[in-house]
């Protein structure tokens, strides 16, 4: 794993895009802090830039310095998140802009342990995790499924013997201002 991981972050340092496996299905990533980096992805995807990217972070730290505000809510959520949970709160900090929706929310979820975890602990940078699908074609559900034109367009493909997700998407849950709670996805 150790190996897989030095490439990852060797590709994302350098502005690259990677195909790797999260706690969830596999991911389209970059560094969440580089603008062009970022753009790749959307390119990659054909995604209009105007939807936003969720962004993995590997602890409590990076929560902190990458949003503006971690209300308490939210730390009760992730202490209590049976099953993977990406949180979408009111402001982002520290990130490319193009990653955050017009009004400066973003997306992020905390990976506690794993591939997708030990990789961006030792990036100490947020992660982009977007599903491996062009926009509006069906996520893929194992690495077999991704389509070529995905694996063939990232700098750098993690062995799949390192896929440990659970096929399925996390559940997105948003956070009002005046603490409301709106499942966007269970």
């Amino acid at each position: 794993m150790k190996e897989e991981i030095h490439k990852c972050i060797e590709v994302l340092k350098a502005g690259g895009l990677i195909l790797y496996p999260t706690d969830t299905l596999w991911g389209i990533g970059c560094d969440a802090t580089n603008e062009t980096a970022v753009q790749k992805i959307y390119d990659l995807k054909q995604r209009l830039d105007n939807k936003s990217l969720i962004v993995i972070v590997a602890n409590d730290r990076m929560l902190n310095y990458h949003t503006k505000d971690v209300p308490e809510l939210a730390w009760d959520i992730i202490d209590i998140a049976e099953k993977p949970t990406t949180i979408i709160y009111n402001e982002g900090n520290h990130l490319a802009q193009n990653i955050m929706s017009d009004d400066k929310s973003i997306a992020i979820r905390m990976i506690k342990e794993g591939f997708a975890h030990q990789l961006a602990f030792n990036f100490r940078k947020p992660i982009v995790s977007t599903s491996a699908n062009i926009s509006g074609s069906n996520t893929p559900l194992s690495f077999a499924e991704i389509s070529s034109i995905i694996k063939d367009n990232v700098d750098f493909v993690v062995n799949p013997k390192f896929d440990e997700g659970n096929k399925k998407s996390s559940s997105l849950i948003k956070l009002g201002i005046n603490g409301d709670i709106e499942i966007l996805r269970k």
